[in-house]
């Protein structure tokens, strides 16, 4: 009996190496599979891998992304709490009407919305899209930037607007497409927008929002047609330079940080941080005077960039850029306290 033992003993040595590795691998795997099964059960959000080229100073080219389910992360859900509560607390003391926000880590795509799905009138946030539709021509024609184009004047659709261009095309002038651009967007000059309108095919004009899926502006209805998700897109292809190349896109990046409205998300930041950023107001006219104040863009805190959009509706314009400077301030904190200098 004792010889069995012992050969039985020897035998058992000898696989102990083996058994070992199947018992510590049992334990990895089922820990592993508490994890994970606890991330299913506290988020139905999976793990978001995004790998960017880096070395640019607007753009961060997203070479690789697995997408997440559109939700919330869960780290973000109590950071979005309080966004949430700030926007009630506004409409509920009569400073707007409505108020829709996106936010979005441009690093690793965490991402939250809040009444994302209202539809609003994007105004000259539209002035983005016509920029994106002259840099992709001028991707394969440079010289469509160089073209003269001499203003013969007409109807001023900047004497409409609450929020005047401080430089405005002016009649009988010549400017090439570069500087009707640049005034389009630093400025958000209207009557650089109907010059650039005018003399761009309709189909290149709309081309944007085809290749994103949009619906192209006007067709369906005049007004209230995107909601603050969707028109996010076109800062997210800015960055990750997945629409234009990189260099249209680092120059569009470029302009928009240079946007002379400083009232709402700029406001709501310290002053050395660059924010690239279009606005867009609208009135509306349905038995009472509407207003409709946006502001949409990446603001670029040390390491981590992120997007914020907020749109807005109510009676005041003031109030309402007061709202976005609110919120774009509670953000701000919020990215500062998870990653700033400790």
């Amino acid at each position: 009996m004792s010889r069995y033992l012992t050969i039985y003993m020897e035998k058992l040595i000898k696989r102990l190496p083996l058994l070992l590795s199947f018992l510590l691998g049992g334990i990895l795997g089922g820990a592993l599979v508490g994890v994970f099964a606890g991330d299913l059960f506290m988020s139905s959000n999976p793990v978001k891998f995004e790998l960017h080229e880096r070395g640019s100073k607007f753009t961060n080219p997203l070479l690789e992304c697995e997408e997440p389910e559109n939700i919330a992360d869960r780290k973000l859900r109590p950071f979005k709490h309080k966004v949430q509560e700030l926007i009630e607390d506004k409409i509920d003391n009569k400073k707007a009407t409505h108020i829709s926000v996106y936010f979005r880590d441009l690093n690793n795509g965490p991402w939250f919305g809040i009444n994302d799905d209202k539809d609003f009138s994007p105004a000259s946030l539209l002035k983005v899209p016509i920029m994106m539709a002259y840099f992709k021509v001028a991707e394969s024609n440079p010289q469509i930037l160089s073209r003269q184009i001499t203003y013969k004047g007409g109807t001023d659709y900047n004497s409409l607007e609450n929020i005047r261009p401080s430089k405005v095309t002016e009649v009988g002038k010549s400017y090439s497409v570069e500087e009707l651009i640049y005034n389009l967007i630093i400025y958000s000059d209207n009557n650089a927008k109907d010059i650039l309108e005018n003399n761009l095919d309709f189909m290149l004009f709309t081309q944007p929002f085809t290749d994103l899926g949009m619906e192209i502006p006007g067709i369906r209805k005049t007004e209230d047609f995107m909601d603050v998700k969707t028109y996010a897109s076109f800062f997210r292809v800015l960055f990750n330079a997945s629409y234009l190349g990189k260099a249209m896109s680092e120059r569009a990046l470029d302009y928009l940080s240079r946007v002379e409205f400083k009232d709402g998300l700029v406001a709501g930041v310290p002053k050395n941080i660059i924010v690239s950023h279009k606005f867009g107001e609208r009135r509306e006219h349905k038995g009472k005077d509407i207003k409709q104040l946006h502001d949409c863009g990446i603001i670029y805190y040390p390491n981590h960039p992120y997007l914020l959009c907020v749109m807005t509706r109510g009676d005041d314009f003031s109030v309402l850029a007061e709202n976005i400077k609110d919120i774009s301030y509670l953000v701000y904190k919020e990215i500062d306290l998870r990653n700033g200098e400790k």
